[in-house]
């Protein structure tokens, strides 16, 4: 199938030899494209289906990707009427081409946006239509529908539904403690004696910030999801943070000697979000403490953030456990990854990759000097435009 275009040569015609002023010369025909023969594409090449209807709603191309989606022989859509060699239905049994009448209704309509329909069999499909008109208001040259696959849609549907099942179950766990322990105290308050009270508080207090964090993390993969993930740039001092982290670790039961820091001297100003940073950190040292083994080490240093020479923060976190194998090394930052069976949702090294790269930074995964998992981010300068 070819969209043809003026061709200029056409409309040059020779001056004639005659006194006078010479003849206006002619307006170059208007630029409309190129079609599949002047680019050289076929029509086979396309990923997704094609089907293009002439004016009398016949075929004139079907090619190999809507043959294998449709089931229909491409050689036996040719020349058919569109609504035969493709009967689509909507989700409530009524033919398509009926409700959308690409030939009749309303001039001023260009085309149907994608939905999912279906072929006999209760096959699906993803269908989009353009009408084309030689002129605005004009009657229907050409029909182009577009058809794809539903395996992506159902990809996501799936992961969104992982996703929610996730949750609720590390949601129930909590949910039910904090109900059972408010029910017993308000029922029977006066029998606990004071510590009993305080340790039964402690406890629901601890699964609200469970829960809190959960939440927390849905948002998250939320705005990461969308691109909608703020920065708020401030001065942050990395190293500090790293600090704290460790120390929260060893007052909370950890070995202070489980944990070794190097700091390089020489480190740039870091502008970033102080709190995605504690998340990053927090994530990093959380996920080497449950699932890794041995001395976790964090080494902080100064490197060249990217291709152009901006200088930027290195940060390193590696253990001595038995390591990621090589064939996970890719699925790592996706969701719902677990290196063991020592918890978690799966959710926490997705919104640690996210929460870099809206830094501007990068974040790599291998294996450690002594054999265990090593974590690697890299984050630019960052600084402000106001303050260039």
């Amino acid at each position: 199938m070819t969209v043809g275009t003026g061709s200029p040569a056409q409309a040059r015609s020779a001056a004639p030899h005659a006194p006078g002023p010479p003849p206006e010369a002619p307006a170059p025909a208007p630029y409309t494209g190129l079609g599949t023969q002047e680019l050289g594409i076929d029509p086979d090449d396309l990923p997704d289906g094609l089907v293009v209807a002439d004016e009398h709603g016949r075929i004139v191309c079907f090619n190999a990707a809507a043959g294998r989606l449709t089931a229909v022989p491409p050689a036996g859509a040719l020349g058919r009427p569109l609504d035969e060699a493709l009967p689509l239905e909507d989700l409530k049994g009524s033919r398509w081409w009926a409700l959308t009448d690409p030939y009749g209704g309303l001039a001023t309509r260009r085309g149907q946006p994608e939905c999912n329909l279906l072929l006999p069999g209760g096959r699906e499909v993803l269908v989009s239509a353009r009408y084309v008109r030689e002129r605005s208001g004009g009657p229907v040259r050409r029909v182009v529908v577009s058809l794809r696959g539903t395996e992506a849609r159902r990809r996501t549907e799936r992961s969104h539904a992982e996703l929610i099942a996730t949750v609720a179950h590390e949601l129930r766990s909590p949910l039910t403690s904090v109900k059972g322990f408010t029910a017993t105290l308000l029922d029977k308050w006066e029998r606990f004696t004071d510590d009993q009270k305080r340790l039964m508080l402690e406890t629901v207090d601890a699964d609200a910030g469970r829960i809190k964090r959960l939440i927390a993390e849905l948002l998250d993969i939320s705005r990461i999801d969308s691109g909608r993930l703020e920065v708020r740039r401030q001065p942050v001092d990395i190293a500090a943070a790293v600090a704290r982290h460790v120390h929260a670790h060893t007052t909370g039961g950890q070995a202070p000697g489980r944990f070794f820091v190097r700091v390089r001297g020489g480190l740039p100003d870091l502008w970033a979000d102080p709190d995605k940073i504690d998340q990053i950190l927090g994530n990093l040292l959380e996920n080497a403490v449950r699932h890794g083994e041995g001395t976790v080490t964090i080494e902080v240093a100064p490197t060249t953030a990217t291709s152009d020479g901006e200088k930027g923060t290195e940060v390193t976190v590696s253990d001595e456990g038995p390591g990621i194998p090589e064939e996970s090394m890719g699925r790592v930052f996706t969701r719902f990854w677990r290196g063991s069976k020592r918890g978690g949702t799966g959710l926490g090294l997705y919104i640690v990759k996210g929460v870099v790269e809206a830094h501007g930074g990068t974040i790599t995964v291998g294996r450690g000097p002594r054999g265990g998992a090593e974590f690697r981010f890299i984050l630019p300068v960052g600084t402000p435009a106001h303050l260039l």
